[in-house]
């Protein structure tokens, strides 16, 4: 019987790991997270390859342009549900901000683009998703290989079950979409039962989803980002990140002054995005930045800062 070429390679990608291969994982995650072996193996045993997953990472939709994925995103249903979540957890939230610093409704706009508010917490087991991913997709074999090292030491932590949790494609997992690394460094138990529920638990879910960005540097008070007017010849200053590394006066020398008072100099970086109307320039701070550190994409940001700005006319934050 003949076989076509790629039936055969998915066939292989499927068939399960190199016995080297395996059992350097094993020994190294053993080593790295003070597991023993067994369990190791019993959780890769258990782990199936899913195709499907390797699909869905190879178009993300933070492919498409901004013109495109901001309308994913910033929809009336998902304005007005955000609104009606603040309003019915507002003495959680405020408390929250409060204690924080990390403003409500960015901490919700998160839990709405990441998960619409809990309705969308992934289907996938994240066993599978990361068994997949770090062992059959070389781009980045070696971030999902160290995250599934990361799942095991967080099942034996939390005592989760991994042939029942599910998450994201990527391995993401619960109401705010941590990844297992960032579950085990940055969950908090934010109800003081003594866990940390990402799953179940919507003040530790909130508590953690702060926590998650006073960890990376979030300045309370301080703007997010603004949008930038361009001159004819203005000229895109060259930027490795969108980490801000320019001052206010040098982006005006490159052609790019924000279109409202910041107040005062602050460094900035220029972010550039395709419009439904043509480009649009905006200049980030360092929490726009803060919120890069959650997701990469510039438009992620963009949209959870777009969104926060919708859920905070409707409900602000009154101090518990």
């Amino acid at each position: 019987m003949r076989i076509a070429l790629g039936s055969l390679l998915l066939l292989c990608a499927g068939s399960g790991l190199a016995q080297d291969e395996r059992a350097a994982f094993v020994a190294q995650t053993a080593h790295d997270f003070a597991l023993e072996n067994a369990q190791i193996e019993a959780g890769l045993a258990a782990a199936s390859y899913q195709q499907e997953i390797i699909d869905a990472i190879t178009r993300p939709a933070e492919g498409k342009p901004w013109s495109a994925y901001r309308p994913i995103f910033l929809t009336a249903a998902r304005i007005a549900d955000g609104r009606a979540f603040m309003a019915e957890h507002q003495a959680a939230l405020a408390a929250v901000q409060a204690d924080t610093g990390v403003p409500a409704q960015i901490i919700v706009a998160i839990l709405g683009i990441e998960t619409n508010y809990g309705r969308n917490r992934g289907r996938y087991r994240v066993l599978d998703a990361l068994y997949t991913l770090g062992f059959h997709y070389p781009p980045r074999q070696a971030f999902f290989r160290k995250e599934l090292g990361e799942l095991f030491a967080l099942a034996n932590e939390e005592a989760l079950d991994l042939n029942t949790l599910q998450g994201s494609y990527a391995g993401a997992m619960g109401w705010g979409q941590f990844m297992p690394s960032s579950y085990r460094r940055y969950a908090r138990d934010g109800d003081g039962d003594g866990k940390r529920d990402l799953f179940a638990s919507l003040p530790d879910v909130f508590a953690s989803v702060a926590n998650y960005f006073i960890a990376h540097h979030w300045q309370p008070g301080q703007p997010v980002v603004v949008r930038a007017d361009a001159a004819a010849i203005a000229v895109p200053p060259e930027q490795a990140s969108y980490e801000p590394g320019f001052t206010l006066a040098e982006l005006a020398n490159s052609g790019f002054r924000p279109r409202t008072a910041v107040g005062h100099d602050l460094p900035a970086s220029l972010i550039a995005l395709e419009g439904s109307d043509g480009p649009e320039y905006w200049l980030g701070f360092s929490n726009f930045y803060s919120i890069t550190r959650y997701n990469r994409s510039p438009m992620y940001a963009m949209a959870v800062y777009q969104l926060s700005q919708e859920l905070a006319v409707a409900a602000p934050m009154v101090a518990p």
